[in-house]
């Protein structure tokens, strides 16, 4: 009784679902109504509805309080690797880095192959450093540039980068999510990776051989100008000193990856390498760099796809992710603070009789805390905490659990706008959605790699392929998990 004191009482399941339900309702009317993509007041407001309904049911301000700040200084990591990306963006456009991977691109791949490439690139990318994060905001940004010289739809880009970045992200040893998904769970890391791998490859390889078939067929996409094209790689010419040293910073930023160093320093390698190649590589002055570091690289060059391309970085360029990532994250405290979850949760796992079930309940609820918290953190540790017992008592392995979470968590993470994944790839690859581009949207059912790999899961459970049962050295997660994130960080 005490305990149930100190934790506050748990809400029926109408009082858990009307905040979220409320919310979504908001942000239907600012997207729909409005024709307003800008997710960061209705969130506010989902906070509020959150905090009114739980002071009726007898909770203080300070306890939701604790809820929220405790959620986004768990996330404080996650915002400084977005300055640090910001960073990286403005220098390595300034030093030539970014322009000349647009350069190469655009003369070595054809558009063809170029969605199937892209996606390749990425996740190979993505395993390797271990950051999704990292990947779509530079490799990705180079990628919609040479995207942008063949005419192809931003979204479709977008779609294959996401497609490459997340997956690669997802089996990398490297990667944070990676990490948690086991560690909350109570699994072997690379036991947890190996069983990703039946849903990995094939949605890999089913991703791949769409991009392709769309490549060739020149029917989906548009034709390519190659006038364009040269006016492009003509532009990058005249503007920046091509040499294949300006190739340094992202092969820095690899061996440091390689070496099992922090993010954090990584990533602060490659700001440095950036600033030094922009200063001796490119003429600009200590001021000029500083500056490009807080607001981002400026150019005009007469070409509107170089200027609007490369016109961008700086931390300040990351405040609209910042500032979203930071609100989404304090509602999904506020509402694990107040059990809205945990009794959604609960009233999942009453239904979860079967295996399918089970395995289905696991995947959408990480896919339901991803769209409604916006935390792909969150969408990995709830369920996880709270799904392990009933795999246990039903005899499968907790293994089945940790590849559900990642594919509910990890993979439509990029695919919800409002989530620190999804704002994260619509700022990177400047989608402008917030300037009303709503169409760039479509990148979300074009990442295939994404939707294909929980369709998957689903069909293995239903078939029973590629279940494992419990092994006896199996053994539940502690019923208060540490709430540190590993030291590796999207």
């Amino acid at each position: 009784m005490k305990k149930e004191t100190q934790q506050g009482a748990k809400p029926s399941l109408m009082m858990a679902v009307l905040p979220i339900g409320l919310t979504l309702s908001i942000l239907a009317i600012q997207l729909f109504v409005f024709d307003d993509f800008t997710p960061h007041i209705p969130l506010v407001f989902g906070i509020g509805v959150t905090a009114v309904l739980a002071w009726m049911r007898g909770y203080r301000w300070h306890d939701i309080e604790d809820g929220i700040l405790h959620t986004v200084r768990v996330a404080l990591q996650s915002i400084a690797i977005l300055m640090l990306v910001g960073m990286i963006v403005g220098v390595w456009i300034a030093s030539g880095t970014v322009p000349i991977l647009i350069y190469y691109g655009l003369n070595t791949l054809s558009p063809e192959i170029f969605l199937a490439a892209s996606m390749l690139l990425c996740s190979v990318v993505s395993v390797t450093l271990g950051t999704s994060w990292g990947t779509v905001s530079t490799v990705g940004l180079a990628l919609v540039g040479i995207g942008v010289g063949f005419d192809i739809p931003i979204y479709w880009t977008a779609g294959a980068v996401v497609s490459g970045a997340f997956f690669g992200d997802k089996i990398s040893p490297l990667s944070d999510t990676t990490n948690l998904a086991p560690a909350v769970i109570g699994v072997s890391l690379f036991d947890h990776i190996k069983n990703m791998l039946p849903t990995t490859v094939p949605a890999m390889l089913l991703a791949f051989g769409i991009y392709l078939f769309v490549g060739f067929d020149a029917g989906n996409l548009q034709s390519t100008d190659f006038a364009r094209v040269a006016l492009i790689t003509d532009g990058i010419v005249n503007n920046f000193n091509l040499s294949p040293w300006l190739l340094v910073p992202p092969l820095l930023v690899l061996g440091c990856s390689l070496a099992r160093m922090p993010t954090l320093p990584s990533l602060f390698v490659g700001v440095l390498s950036g600033a030094v190649l922009a200063v001796v590589a490119q003429g600009a002055t200590v001021h000029e760099v500083f500056r490009y570091m807080q607001s981002g690289y400026e150019i005009n060059t007469g070409v509107s796809e170089i200027d609007s391309l490369l016109g961008r970085g700086g931390i300040q360029s990351m405040t609209w992710v910042i500032t979203l990532v930071m609100i989404s994250l304090g509602f999904g405290g506020a509402l694990e603070r107040t059990r809205c979850l945990e009794t959604i949760v609960e009233a999942i796992l009453k239904k979860s009789r079967s295996f399918l079930r089970l395995q289905t309940s696991a995947i959408g609820t990480a896919m339901a805390t991803n769209l409604v918290a916006g935390d792909p953190y969150l969408s990995i540790s709830l369920p996880g905490r709270m799904f392990a017992p009933a795999f246990v008592k039903q005899g499968y392995s907790k293994l089945n659990l940790s590849r559900a979470v990642e594919e509910g968590g990890t993979l439509i993470s990029p695919l919800v706008p409002w989530n620190a994944g999804g704002s994260v790839v619509i700022s990177a690859l400047g989608l402008g959605i917030a300037e009303g581009h709503i169409e760039n949207l479509l990148y979300i059912p074009l990442a295939f790699a994404c939707w294909i790999s929980p369709l998957l899961s689903i069909i293995y459970a239903a078939t029973n392929k590629f279940t494992l049962t419990l092994e006896p050295t199996e053994v539940l997660p502690q019923e208060e998990p540490s709430q540190e994130l590993p030291a590796q960080v999207k």
